[in-house]
């Protein structure tokens, strides 16, 4: 362990020579105001501008601070992970260069890994937070990428955040490989990890340079996406894989309730000599409770206190039927809308339902019928 600092800063920059020097003196007054003994580490790609001259004159005038220059393999996510390398302390805070992360939050991230968070992610999208001055392209792509790895990660509402700390112990021991700038994603995929706190904050874009947004920044989301895809299958022991499980048990649930409403429709309809529409009703109503069982003990595991199982089960099952129903109505909709408006053939846009509510059914069932207690 190295414990010289009780905190890093990991700053990565490239070209950041109108904000660098800004920025260094905001996180250290911030650290010595709170009376915390942390390091500043600047991780620069090789700057063709001042940057590298501007940190290295600054290292006389702050003690903690330290810049590593990277010759090779360019990139910010690169730039952490060697940052986390050359870290001397147990606690790592990563924030942008350009002051689109506010530095005066960083004694709030300290201290809530101080608590015994593993990591605490700076969220635009949880409540109390926000973003500022950033155009309709800007916001498009950030929300795609963060629908993407919610996909991964239900339970963070911000999982490609470039505002975090953590534990060393999260990711010692684990090869990360990232591409691109979305960093947090990977050690949400390779590390180990069982607690998360999300702090909100408003991103402010930068006032000063110019953004590093590109295609190949996309493409290198992709390529990361799938990579913690395919190390979810060939290690299985992360959150990535537990959460195929849970995808995976949904969809049999889900199947199970297909054979339940159909054979339920023919014996009623067949046996009792019910009216169709009405045994359709009674089917519809057995198969939802047949899932919310399945999935309540199966699929998501719930172990509540024995004082609260009741409570808690009442809630859980409104929760899921209200979910099923609109469920309902979307799929109508999309056979309604793909049959009639563009002529596509009713089975298949069935199917296309079909799957689409099977998303939306898992999705908002997992943030909120079953939603993990990962916060304090």
């Amino acid at each position: 362990m190295r414990t010289q600092y009780e905190i890093t800063v990991i700053i990565p920059t490239f070209n950041e020579e109108v904000n660098i020097a800004g920025i260094i003196e905001a996180v250290y007054l911030t650290l010595s105001t709170n009376k915390i003994h942390g390091e500043i580490l600047v991780v620069d790609d090789e700057s063709r501008d001042k940057t590298i001259k501007i940190v290295q004159d600054l290292t006389l005038k702050y003690n903690n601070l330290k810049i590593i220059v990277r010759h090779s393999d360019h990139g910010l996510s690169q730039s952490v992970v060697e940052g986390f390398r050359q870290a001397n302390s147990d606690i790592f805070m990563v924030i942008d260069a350009d002051f689109s992360h506010p530095p005066c939050l960083i004694p709030h991230f300290y201290d809530e890994i101080k608590k015994g968070a593993d990591v605490v992610i700076g969220s635009r999208y949880t409540h109390g937070g926000g973003i500022k001055q950033w155009p309709l392209k800007r916001r498009v792509l950030s929300l795609g990428a963060t629908g993407l790895g919610r996909i991964l990660f239900p339970e963070v509402t911000d999982p490609v955040s470039g505002f975090f700390a953590l534990r060393r112990e999260v990711i010692e021991g684990y090869q990360l490989r990232p591409r691109g700038y979305k960093i947090l994603m990977e050690v949400l995929g390779k590390g180990q990890w069982k607690s998360i706190i999300e702090i909100p904050f408003t991103f402010t874009d930068r006032q000063e340079g110019e953004s590093k947004l590109s295609f190949c920044i996309i493409s290198d989301f992709a390529k990361q996406i799938l990579n913690i895809i395919a190390y979810s299958f060939v290690f299985r022991n992360n959150h990535v894989w537990n959460e195929w499980k849970k995808l995976t048990r949904f969809g049999l649930v889900g199947l199970s309730g297909v054979f339940v409403n159909t054979g339920l429709l023919y014996l009623f309809t067949e046996y009792l000599g019910l009216y169709y529409l009405i045994a359709s009703g009674i089917a519809i109503e057995i198969s939802i409770l047949n899932n919310f069982l399945l999935n309540d003990c199966w699929t998501f595991k719930i172990k509540d206190e024995p004082d609260l199982y009741i409570q808690n089960w009442f809630h859980r099952f409104f929760s899921f039927q209200c979910v099923s129903i609109v469920g309902l109505l979307i799929n109508m909709g999309i056979l309604y809308f793909l049959t009639d408006f563009f002529g596509i053939y009713y089975l298949i846009s069935n199917f296309i339902g079909i799957l689409i509510v099977f998303f939306w059914n898992y999705l908002v069932n997992r943030n909120l019928t079953w939603k993990a207690k990962l916060h304090y």
